[in-house]
């Protein structure tokens, strides 16, 4: 059964992980290409000058490094940094991951923790806050 991600309580967050991976995520003029530049199994911080508004849900097309074919996921924006504000965040939007079957929630947890055991333990840590 298909469920979220992410089920924390508030100032809990899933460990994430700093790495560029390509997206493509639907709008409502089509499928926009952007990066993805901070990731965790509930969801992903994506860079783009046009930020879709919080609440939006929306299908993002994941290209996990050495999968054949993109993950298919849908997510909720739940945070909107538009050029210009002042945030610690470059321009962009943080998308949490919903309705994600095991198959895909087993993907990315074990691409995210590849990449943790690859990082020197403090940064491994540090990613855990």
């Amino acid at each position: 059964m298909a469920d979220s991600l992410e089920k924390t309580s508030p100032g809990h967050r899933a460990p994430r992980v700093e790495h560029e991976l390509p997206v493509a995520y639907r709008t409502v003029a089509g499928f926009v290409s952007d990066w993805a530049v901070n990731l965790s199994r509930g969801g992903l911080y994506i860079n783009t000058s046009q930020p879709l508004d919080v609440g939006t849900l929306v299908r993002v097309l994941v290209s996990l490094p050495g999968a054949d074919f993109p993950v298919d996921l849908t997510g909720r924006v739940t945070r909107s940094n538009t050029p210009g504000a002042s945030a610690p965040e470059s321009p962009g939007m943080a998308v949490e991951f919903v309705d994600v079957d095991d198959d895909k929630r087993s993907r990315i947890e074990r691409f995210v923790e590849r990449l943790r055991a690859a990082l020197p333990p403090d940064e491994r840590d540090a990613s855990r806050k």
